[in-house]
């Protein structure tokens, strides 16, 4: 697959991930930052912690949506003057209508390049990174996602301009390299 950014006059970039919980999708987002932090991290259990106090906290949707939109908003702003480069999107997005409605968002925010990155991991080692996690989200849980995953995995036809399937099973269970900016 061939990736490469448009050459239009401001690339406003968002990489969205998507992934199952304890597929390392927030360890590939803390690679990512750390090459480049000018890049901005939208994180829903991030915003959970700050509006609720914890991420476990689910709290209304509808709160931490105005918050994400908030997020994209200033992002595409910061992209437009130079200050930010890119934005990570760093949510499970497991459910192809929820893809979808983050994509529109996305765009009516001013992204202009959408990247997905799908962090595909195992389902077995996904329950065994979910067991050592702080916060464990129920194997019930995770299994529905997975089932969601498998019958609805995510297409360029959900109007991304690139997808990528990132495995995160390498090296016992760790990423070995982050993405780079170089989407061929």
């Amino acid at each position: 697959m061939d990736c490469q950014y448009s050459l239009s006059i401001t690339t406003r970039s968002l990489i969205l991930l998507i992934g199952l919980p304890g597929s390392g999708k927030s360890t590939l987002a803390r690679q990512l930052l750390a090459e480049d932090p000018r890049r901005r991290l939208i994180s829903s259990d991030m915003l959970r912690q700050q509006l609720f106090g914890s991420e476990s906290i689910q709290g209304p949707w509808l709160v931490i949506w105005r918050q994400i939109q908030i997020q994209f908003q200033q992002t595409v702003l910061q992209i437009s003057q130079g200050t930010a480069t890119e934005a990570i999107y760093d949510a499970t997005n497991a459910q192809r209508r929820h893809r979808r409605e983050v994509i529109t968002l996305a765009r009516a925010s001013g992204f202009n390049y959408i990247t997905g990155v799908w962090v595909d991991a195992p389902i077995w080692l996904c329950l065994a990174r979910n067991k050592r996690r702080d916060r464990i989200v129920p194997e019930e849980v995770v299994l529905r996602m997975h089932r969601q995953l498998r019958d609805a995995p995510p297409t360029l036809t959900e109007d991304l301009d690139c997808l990528i399937l990132y495995p995160s099973n390498l090296k016992y269970g760790y990423h070995t390299a982050a993405l780079t900016n170089n989407r061929t």
